[in-house]
Order: C-alpha cells, then structure tokens, then sequence
C-alpha cells in the first residue's frame, strides 16, 4: 500500500510556517541584510511548502476516488453505473489535472516575480548600504537562528530520505527548502557572531553571495518553464514537480549532486542518460579528472605572460631572484606557485591621482564627467586648502600692540592632477610597502606647502602655470629623496576656486568689480567717443568755410574775366551778340520746362512760348485735331 505522505507535508508546512514567521521577526530585530536575505529564502519555502501540501491533498483525493471506483467495480450491480465520460466518473483527476496543467505554471511565474523582485532589492540594499542601528543582542539571535538550524534539518533531512526511498516527489520541494534554510540559519548565526565582533564587512559579502545565489535560482526557473513547453512527453511517466528547483536540492543535499545530474538528464531527455558509458565513466573518474585538471592548473603557473606596459619582479620563496631580477614583457617560465611568485607593476603606462578631492564613481568605478560650477559641489568630497594673501599695505601686518601679526589666509578648493610614471620598478616595489599611498602624501603635502607661499588672487588667475610648474619640480625632488623611482610627468592645477559654501558670496564680490570696471570703460569709451566727435565737427566747420571763401572767390576772378571777354564780342558784332546771349539765356532758362509744340495744317504756321510751369487741365484732356476739309 502507497504511504500516505500528507502528515510528513502537513509538518513540513508548519515547519516552514514557523521557520519564515521567526526569521523575519529576527531580521527586523538585527536590521542585518544577510538577515533579511535568508527570511526572504524561509518565505520562498513556505511558499513551495503550501503549495506542495495542497497537491498533495489532490493527489490523495486522486487515490481515494480510484479505490471506491475498484470497490464498486467489482460489484455485479455496477456494471453500467459508472459508464461516460472521464470527467463525470473521475472528478478528483480532472481537478488534479487541470491544477497540473493551469495552476503549476502560474505558480512558477509568481515564484519568478517573487524572487527577481527579492534579486532586485537584495541587490540595492547591497550596493547603497544604510547604517542601522541594531536593537537587540546579536548573540541572542545567533542561537535562535541555531534553533532553526536544528528544527529544519532534522524535518528536511527525514522528508528528502522518505522521498527519496519511498519515491514520493512532492516531499522533495519542501524538505529541500528546509535544508537549504537550515544551512542559511546557521550562516546568519555566524553571521550576527561576526558582526558582534567588530567584522561589519561579513554581513555585505554574506548578503552578496545570497543574491547570487538567489539570482541562479530564478534563472533556474526561468529555464524550467521554457523547457518544459519542449520536454518530451513519455505516456506512463509522472512529470516532475515542476516547482522543484534542483539547485535548491543541490544546495540542501551537495552529496546527491550525480543523482540530481541523473534524473534531470533522464527526464529532459526522455531515455536514461545516466545509463550510458560515458556518464557511468564519468561518475567513476570524476574525482581523477578533478585532480589532472588541478595538477594542470597548477602546472600552468610555471608560464608567465608580462604584457607590453609592465614589468615583473620574480620572488623565490619571498626572496628576490639575483640572476632575474626584473622580468621584460614576453614570456617567462619559472617554478610552480608557491616556490615562485611574479608582481606585476605597469611601468609603461602613465598613472595619475588627484590631489584635493575624492572624484565621483559611477557603478562601473569610472570618475563622472559633470559640468562645473563654483556654486556647486562636483566631487564626491573636497578638501579645502589655506591660502596666503599678500597685503598691499606693510603697515597692515601689525597688531594694535604694534606687533607684527600673521598675514591673513583664505581657503580655495582645487583639484590637482598628477601623472607620474614608473622608471625604477625594483625602487618602486622594495625601497617601500605602499608606494602610491607614499607618493599620494608627498605630493598633498608639497601642495599645502606651496598653497601658502602664494597670493590667493595671483594663484586663481595668472599664476597657475606657473604655480604647476614649481609644484612638479617639488614633488620630483621629494619623491627622489625618498628612492621612490618614478618620474613626475605632469602635475595640473584646475577647478580652483573658493569654498561652495562662500562661492556665491565670492562671485558676487568679483561680479560687483567687473561691473565697475565695465561702467568706468563704457564712460571712458564715451568720453572719447564725444571728444573725437566735437574735434571732427569743429574741424568740418573750419574746411566748410575755406572752401566757400575759396570758391567765392574763383567766381569772382571768372566772372570778371568773362565781362572782359564780353565786351570784346559785342564791339565785334553789336547787334548779334545781344541776340545771342538773349538765346542762351532764354534756353537756359527753359531748359527744364514742359513745352508743348502743336502742329496744325489748316492754319499759318505760329509758334506760342508759354513759360509756366503748371498748366491748366482742360488743355490736356479731350484735346482732338480737326481733320482738313
């Protein structure tokens, strides 16, 4: 007879239940992402343990309705009762078979949504983690996460045994869950031991792993439910529990990993993969090929690769090696790891950092490109730097006692650019621990020297090349002092201006200052402007007037020597000179009147000179000639 398998899942469910119920009472009293993550794990597995124990319930119905229809069978009197359809003779499967067919699948979308949901959330926590205190004892909750630990394990370990011997598949889903969690339990147990002694780190790199974890799951299940529309269908061969995640039960029982490998195989396949010579092989060698492949990896570590930009230091046992001491780009062999270690420097390629802020990073680890604003803060933090300022005035610099007094300092934020380059590479990796860390204080410590030797508005405007320029040979000088090894290339001065919090008060300050020298310029501009044009009318008045006198003045010389002219032409010819002149003065004079000529052929021949200007209208208009008779 088929055991009945609905108490074991009734207990899982309950198991489950409580399990999920305590773990997010814990997670919200340690305020722990790794907490968090492991309920959102418990929940997943009441979830599945639900659902499990309510097909199982169908199942056990299934069973039920199949006996009292063999019973009945076997009367005589039933030989026509239970003739028609299936769906009216077995109620129990149809409903089974339709929860199969419809509510399995929708149950996997919503495990899907559910966990990308949690990836999603998981993963934000744990890239923007918020410091939270915590509100109860972390020990505490260690060993209540320890009794979990023992309460799932021993009700997973029981349900995968009977499932596994007895073959009743929806125990598996459930008793898997309840292994994975037991295993998590324990890892948040140890988790809050960690954080309770001072190692805050574990708990973001424990939450990490999960979300992968968690992340695999959901790709997992992903893949079941397209897999599932090609599966090949078997008659007589029961479906696998399509809710039942394989890596879950690879995670609860990492012993069963050939088994799982099998039946997956066996099932996707529809023939017994796990029959074949190869898998049978591969079972048997598995723990030989393991160990080739690790021989040869650690064989491989004999050849070394130095790329074009570096080069390398070869170390045996922790000691330099005398004959090589610097390894060239090319390849290289030596001893097997450990015996024989390689450090690689990039000795080719310029470096930089920067001196007097932390850039901003995307999530790729790349500095943002942001546009820069004096009024706006543009780095991820800014450092700010005192400044001399030069009084002009000696007498300022002594106290009412008469004393001298220290000259007055302003603060200006800058963002300073080095770029340096490795020319010694056994300088730079054995003379110090932490070069760059070294070179990085050297060169922030030249910086401040230099920011007080220098005037605070020289040092913002023109003197900024050459302020950069004194800055590089400074830090060249300190850093060969030290027998760092590297050459100082470059070394920038930029995004220099005053504090954010006093930038818009600065600005106002400079803005009122130009705006004065504008008005003095445009002033200045106008005064000129006015002067020259005084000077060019005045000038133009006094040209004017020579030119009238001189022309007045040719006039009268011509028109003298013209009446001379005259007088000897009319002596000439007294009575055609009057005459003449009288035509030239009459056609001159008419030049630039209307004449009108008009010709007749019925009358004499009479020529009318009317010498005004306007005439009369009535003239023009209607004006017809007369045709001759």
């Amino acid at each position: 007879m088929e055991r009945n398998s609905q108490p074991t899942g009734l207990v899982n469910l309950i198991i489950a239940l409580l399990t999920a119920a305590v773990g997010t009472y814990i997670s919200r009293e340690t305020a722990g992402i790794t907490d968090e993550v492991v309920s959102a794990f418990l929940g997943l597995g009441f979830l599945v343990a639900l659902f499990s124990y309510f097909q199982m319930r169908m199942e056990a119905r299934e069973r039920l309705e199949k006996l009292e229809l063999d019973e009945l069978a076997k009367s005589a009197r039933s030989t026509t009762l239970f003739e028609g359809t299936d769906a009216e003779a077995f109620p129990a499967r149809r409903a089974r078979e339709q929860f199969e067919r419809w509510l399995v699948p929708a149950f996997c979308i919503l495990l899907l949504v559910l966990q990308g949901v949690l990836v999603w959330w998981v993963w934000q926590q744990t890239i923007n983690p918020a410091a939270v205190a915590v509100k109860t004892s972390l020990p505490m909750m260690a060993a209540f996460f320890g009794g979990l630990f023992f309460l799932q394990f021993i009700t997973g370990r029981y349900s995968v045994n009977v499932a596994r011997m007895e073959n009743v598949r929806l125990l598996r889903p459930g008793g898997s869950y309840l292994l994975l969690g037991a295993y998590l339990s324990l890892l948040s147990a140890g988790g809050n031991v960690a954080i309770y002694f001072g190692h805050t780190k574990v708990d973001l790199y424990l939450a990490r792993a999960l979300c992968v974890i968690l992340t695999l799951v959901a790709v997992e299940n992903l893949l079941t439910l397209v897999l599932e529309i090609y599966r090949p269908r078997v008659r007589g061969q029961a479906a696998r529990v399509l809710y039942e995640s394989r890596l879950v039960g690879l995670l609860g029982q990492p012993e069963s990993l050939f088994t799982t490998a099998a039946h997956a195989l066996d099932y996707q396949f529809g023939f017994k993969v796990s029959e074949t010579w190869f898998f049978q092989f591969l079972q048997k060698a598995l723990l030989w090929l393991l160990l080739i492949q690790a021989g040869l990896l650690w064989l491989s570590t004999c050849f070394v690769f130095i790329e074009p930009d570096e080069q390398a230091l070869l170390e045996h046992f922790g000691e330099p090696v005398a004959s090589r001491p610097v390894l060239e780009p090319g390849f290289h062999l030596k001893l097997p790891w450990p015996v024989d270690a390689v450090h690689r420097f990039q000795t080719h390629r310029v470096q930089t950092f920067t001196v007097g802020v932390v850039p901003k990073e995307d999530e790729h680890g790349v500095p943002e490109e942001n546009t820069i604003v004096w009024t706006k803060s543009h780095y991820k933090e800014e450092f700010n730097l005192p400044v001399a300022n030069k009084e002009q005035d000696s007498a300022s610099n002594t106290n009412a006692a008469g004393e001298k007094a220290a000259p007055p300092a302003n603060l200006v934020t800058a963002s300073v650019p080095v770029q340096y380059q490795i020319k010694d590479v056994v300088a730079w990796a054995r003379n110090h621990a932490n070069p760059n860390e070294l070179l990085e204080r050297i060169a922030t410590r030249e910086v401040v020297r230099h920011l007080v030797s220098v005037d605070f508005f020289e040092f913002m405007s023109v003197g900024r090349q050459k302020s950069a320029e004194h800055l590089r040979a400074n830090i060249q000088k300190a850093a060969d002092a030290e027998q760092l090894g590297v050459s100082i290339l470059f070394v920038g001065l930029q995004d220099v201006h005053p504090p954010v919090s006093v930038a818009e008060a600065f600005e106002a300050v400079i803005g009122a200052e130009q705006t004065r020298e504008a008005k003095i310029l445009t002033a200045q501009g106008e005064a000129a402007k006015t002067n020259a044009l005084a000077v060019a009318e005045a000038q133009k008045v006094q040209d004017t007037a020579k030119s009238f006198q001189v022309r007045r003045v040719a006039e009268a010389g011509a028109i003298a020597g013209q009446f001379q002219h005259q007088i000897a032409a009319w002596e000439a010819a007294p009575t055609v000179y009057p005459q003449r002149i009288y035509l030239q003065t009459f056609a001159k004079s008419v030049g630039k009147s209307r004449k009108y000529i008009i010709a007749t052929t019925n009358a004499n021949e009479m020529v009318q000179l009317n010498l005004e200007d306007k005439v009369r209208q009535d003239l023009l208009e209607d004006l017809t000639i007369q045709p001759k008779k």
